[in-house]
């Protein structure tokens, strides 16, 4: 059987999503990850199968790619290998998307624009909530403004109670929680820890949170797509209920987020590895809820007069996706764009950041369609 896409890393939070979210569009879908834990509801669907996949033996990774079918490869896995799977993708001819990266990575896969040109294919790269909706956000006002100075963007989030449950891949949030964030302020990069934030903001339907400073790409495609624009500074945070970041950073300190790889009875192992197996395996709370805001602040000048836009996502836990919780705004939105690109709705071909390349009314549109609403300076500009 031939597939519309394959997801990589099928059976994690995301993948999971992505995959939910394609299927019941009714596309057929090739399910692939290291193994298929808790993945029967999906397989169950006539339109999917499901392939061992591991990202270390990117010959097999190839093979699988091309045996598939598929038109669009939607990559969840963990950033590690996106550079390499991105490289199968342009060598087989097939179309790519992301959710991200950072920065030499990211700078790695763009390195690629010409060449996936020349193949007539195109490859997204950070597309999720953030990196990937506060880009399109951001792609929806630029014209707005004659001169752009400063972004500010990032992401906050709460539960209707206090249990601690992964808000997205723990990789990820190791990672953001532990690097210095390289900030782009007064037209240069400086570096600030997580904890020097002291600001303070106020989110949608949300209670105070803990902000950060935050490592992301953002930093960088920004500052690439507003040089027309004067742009002088980028902030990107995240916010925490407090609950949640002790947790976090309590499996941070105690070393069961590290990458390194342990020697246990014989067998090479990385914490990362046991702690996200670990993870995956606890059950939700009866009757959990979350609420997240992806959010964007943009301040510039039009006509020569000072201007402020700013512009939320609001998602939050659905009925029939309550195992997803407030993560679909990252998983559907690689969905939606995979989407896109099957169509033939992005014509552009070569390697983009969101910013550059995707259609804001269309993909506000099916966002809204999957109850993630979009405001506008407080108005709602995707609900029918």
């Amino acid at each position: 059987m031939q597939y519309d896409f394959i997801v990589i890393g099928a059976n994690g939070v995301q993948g999971k999503i992505v995959s939910k979210d394609l299927l019941i569009s009714g596309y057929s879908v090739l399910l692939a990850a290291i193994d298929d834990y808790n993945l029967d509801s999906l397989i169950d669907f006539k339109k999917s199968d499901f392939t061992h996949l591991n990202l270390e033996n990117i010959l097999k990774v190839k093979r699988v790619i091309k045996k598939s079918g598929a038109s669009v490869v939607i990559n969840c896995s963990i950033d590690d290998y996106n550079l390499a799977v991105t490289k199968a993708c342009l060598e087989l001819g097939i179309n790519y998307v992301d959710l991200g990266s950072e920065e030499e990575m990211t700078y790695g896969q763009l390195k690629l624009d010409k060449d996936f040109k020349e193949k007539g294919i195109i490859a997204i790269t950070g597309l999720g909530s953030t990196p990937g909706i506060n880009n399109v956000m951001l792609r929806s006002v630029k014209n707005e403004f004659d001169t752009i100075e400063t972004v500010k963007l990032g992401f906050a989030w709460s539960s209707n109670m206090e249990k601690f449950v992964v808000p997205f891949s723990i990789d990820a949030i190791a990672y953001e929680f532990s690097e210095p964030a390289k900030i782009f302020e007064d037209g240069k990069y400086v570096e600030k820890m997580p904890e020097d934030c002291q600001e303070n903001f106020e989110y949608r339907g949300l209670k105070k949170q803990r902000t950060l400073f935050t490592k992301h790409i953002e930093h960088h495609t920004f500052r690439d797509f507003l040089q027309d624009k004067s742009i002088k500074n980028i902030f990107v945070y995240s916010s925490f209920p407090e609950f949640s970041y002790k947790a976090i950073k309590t499996l941070i300190d105690l070393g069961l987020v590290s990458k390194g790889k342990i020697d246990f009875q014989g067998v090479k192992i990385s914490p990362l590895d046991f702690t996200s197996e670990v993870l995956k395996r606890i059950p939700f709370p009866e009757n959990y809820e979350e609420k997240e805001v992806i959010w964007i602040n943009v301040f510039g000048k039009k006509d020569n007069k000072e201007k402020i836009i700013k512009m939320e996502a609001l998602a939050e836990t659905l009925p029939g996706w309550e195992d997803a919780t407030c993560n679909i705004d990252t998983g559907m939105p690689a969905s939606i764009v995979g989407q896109m690109i099957l169509k033939g709705e992005i014509l552009e071909k070569g390697v983009f950041a969101p910013e550059f390349v995707i259609p804001p009314e269309p993909f506000f549109k099916e966002l809204g369609k999957r109850k993630i609403f979009v405001y506008k300076d407080g108005k709602i500009i995707n609900k029918d």
